[in-house]
């Protein structure tokens, strides 16, 4: 068992505002965890750039090109309340797509068994043609479309446990048959999507949602009862993780009682459904995350269980 962690310095260039939840220090507490010596027997890879292309199976080319154009040459740029771009953005965010396609890459290939991009900023939120809550473009989704037409993947699994509803998955794929989106996340909350009814054109969007004060209990029955057994009927060619660690019990920024043992539990069942329907493939892309040491040790619970096979 072989697992794939890629990474890179320019995550860390995406700057946002004094006290942005979404900032710099998320990332380097992950890259710190991860050198820990536990970690030693990662394969590590530096992201490449990414193709702009690959993000055009996402994304309408005016969306695309507006925003890069709008990377500013110094200072902060606002998109809206809560999603700014830097001079560092740019590079960050093409790093991550760039990364989360090498990680389809070397998973689909077989040179790994599965893979972990530690990249921000975030993509779930991020629509068609719309940057919001901190995302810009979607890193799961180009990596799903990737997968596609790269390697003929008929079918992909997208599993989102990010505390908050990847609206931007969800919009992208709602009348795609052959995208299975399944999200765990806690309402009412940003960004008010995400109900059970929500279902898309041909019944493969899946939410379950949770309430405020919900902890492991009820995130593993939803897990068990809902989401794990859609993902198994889907019988994916690939399964994506929306790698999102708000739901811990120490996050600021939502109010679910999970902890990095839940995580854990959530990537060991997924891998037990990749084992018999896709050879284990499985690539996990970092979402949310907002109390450093919540997000460190979920991280690690996370990547040591992909380890482990």
């Amino acid at each position: 068992m072989t697992t794939l962690l890629v990474h890179h310095s320019a995550y860390a260039r995406h700057e946002t505002p004094p006290g942005h939840p979404e900032r710099v220090d998320r990332i380097k507490v992950v890259e710190r965890i991860l050198e820990h010596e536990r970690f030693a027997h990662l394969t590590r890879e530096q992201a490449p750039m990414g193709d702009l292309a690959h993000v055009l199976l996402c994304h309408p080319e005016d969306y695309v090109h507006a925003l890069e154009e709008a990377s500013p040459a110094e200072g902060l740029v606002r998109l809206d309340g809560d999603t700014t771009m830097s001079p560092g953005t740019w590079e960050a965010v093409m790093r991550t797509v760039g990364g989360a396609t090498l990680a389809v890459d070397e998973v689909m290939t077989g040179l790994v068994s599965n893979a972990f991009c530690a990249s921000r900023p975030p993509g779930h939120h991020a629509e068609k043609a719309t940057a919001m809550g901190f995302c810009f473009f979607n890193h799961v989704a180009i990596a799903a479309r990737y997968a596609q037409k790269k390697y003929g993947a008929e079918r992909v699994a997208i599993v989102d446990w990010d505390v908050h509803h990847g609206n931007g998955t969800q919009d992208i794929f709602w009348n795609d048959p052959s995208v299975l989106y399944c999200s765990t996340h806690e309402m009412p909350l940003y960004p008010g999507t995400g109900a059970t009814s929500e279902q898309g054109a041909h019944h493969t969007i899946v939410n379950a949602p949770l309430r405020a004060g919900d902890g492991s209990d009820y995130f593993r029955e939803a897990m068990d009862s809902v989401i794990l057994p859609r993902v198994t009927d889907f019988s994916p060619d690939l399964i994506l993780i929306s790698a999102g660690f708000d739901a811990h019990h120490r996050d600021p920024l939502a109010n679910l009682n999970l902890d990095e043992t839940d995580f854990a539990w959530a990537t060991s069942k997924l891998m037990a459904i990749a084992d018999k329907a896709c050879k284990g493939r499985i690539v996990s892309v970092l979402e949310g995350g907002y109390d450093l040491e919540g997000l460190s040790k979920s991280v690690a619970a996370h990547v040591m269980t992909l380890m482990r096979g």
